[in-house]
């Protein structure tokens, strides 16, 4: 499995994912009130992880440190990868 290239996420899509995630940390739960958010690659793009929107949550930055470049184990496990 290659690396995919990394592209710029547009405003709109960025946008969407909040919207979607409820605007709160997939990992902890934190709301954007409590933490800041940014957007996440679930399956990395290092492991060949696309930039579609069904790849893309919010996470709040320390979950996204502690994250780095690993596959989330919650995205498993629901959809049986």
């Amino acid at each position: 499995m290659g690396k995919s290239k990394r592209i710029s996420i547009p405003k709109a899509v960025r946008q969407y994912v909040f919207e979607r995630d409820s605007y709160q940390c997939k990992g902890c739960g934190k709301t954007s009130s409590e933490a800041q958010l940014t957007i996440d690659h679930i399956i990395p793009l290092a492991q060949g992880g696309p930039d579609d929107i069904s790849n893309l949550q919010a996470l709040c930055s320390t979950c996204n440190q502690r994250k780095k470049h690993s596959t989330d184990p919650r995205f498993r496990r629901r959809f049986d990868l």
